[in-house]
């Protein structure tokens, strides 16, 4: 009786972990998708489409495999180094390296026009 608790709390204890990976790789793929192109090479770090593929795929095996699987443990360090080495090197760009312009519509390339005062 006891073993059959313990395995269902160390099943349920799995399936709430795989969850976290998957939102968690999805969290990093969605957040390498809308960050500019050109903010990995200001930011001196791979391209974008090489992280999209990485964070895809890691994202894809997450999905798939169990997580008790060496494959999944891959995918989460490649997520890992994405959120602590790449993530804040982009975010320390001006703009945060997001794809949307969030500044005025008088915004010059190098910063707001102000009219030559």
């Amino acid at each position: 009786m006891v073993d059959v608790v313990l395995m269902q709390g160390f099943a349920g204890f799995m399936w709430l972990l795989s969850i976290a990976l998957i939102l968690f790789s999805g969290f990093a793929l969605v957040d390498a998708a809308v960050r500019r192109e050109d903010a990995y090479r200001a930011a001196d770090k791979k391209t974008k489409p090489f992280w999209l593929i990485i964070l895809g795929i890691a994202f894809v095996v997450n999905l798939i495999f169990n997580i008790l699987s060496f494959l999944p443990i891959i995918g989460l360090i490649a997520t890992i180094v994405y959120m602590v080495d790449v993530r804040p090197a982009l975010r320390g760009l001006p703009g945060g390296g997001r794809s949307s312009r969030r500044g005025s519509s008088s915004d010059g390339p190098y910063g707001p026009y102000n009219g030559g005062r």
